[in-house]
């Protein structure tokens, strides 16, 4: 455990190089299915910038990257189960292989969100590479093409998932326990 300022952190549940060799894996998986297609990957902001980079660079075949944030949470460690856009696409999505790359799947209803208000945007085809799928808290299947590593249902931080805004610039995975 570490201390920071009267918050506990965990230990890495996920390491910095557990991180890069599964994304290296993910990179390649995309890069065969999509040999050809141009592929359109749409970051969730804020979580996921990291691993959109990260991805991205993984990906061996040209591809495009736009950006979208949504939120649940505010500066809670819960959703509020009322998600909103707060920047929208810059990018037309009709007819185009869109994949949504998601920092981590909770309830699945920021996902079930995106995914309806992005398949009204016609595109060729839509899925999702989700870095982390935390266990037990769907409340239906989720349905993810793509899925880097399944964690257990504890609030993590690190790698870009933060608390408040904090934690985003951790290179692992770690457990937050919270305020002493």
């Amino acid at each position: 455990m570490v201390e920071s300022g009267d918050e506990v952190i965990g230990e890495a549940l996920v390491t910095a190089e557990q991180l890069q060799s599964r994304i290296a894996e993910l990179g390649r998986e995309i890069a065969g299915d999509y040999e050809g297609k141009n592929p359109l990957l749409v970051a969730v902001l804020k979580g996921a910038f990291i691993f959109m980079a990260d991805l991205a660079r993984a990906v061996d075949v040209p591809l495009e990257v736009d950006f979208m944030a949504v939120s649940s949470y505010g500066a809670s460690t819960r959703s509020s189960g009322v998600v909103r856009i707060v920047k929208d696409l810059d990018i037309d999505l009709a007819d185009r292989h869109v994949i949504i790359v998601e920092d981590i799947i909770d309830s699945g209803l920021t996902l079930r969100y995106l995914r309806k208000t992005l398949r009204a945007r016609m595109p060729a085809s839509l899925e999702v590479c989700a870095l982390f799928v935390r266990e037990g808290n769907q409340e239906a299947d989720v349905d993810l093409r793509y899925i880097g590593f399944r964690i257990p249902p504890a609030f993590v931080i690190g790698y870009g998932l933060d608390v408040a805004e904090r934690y985003r610039n951790l290179p692992d995975i770690r457990t937050y326990l919270g305020a002493q």
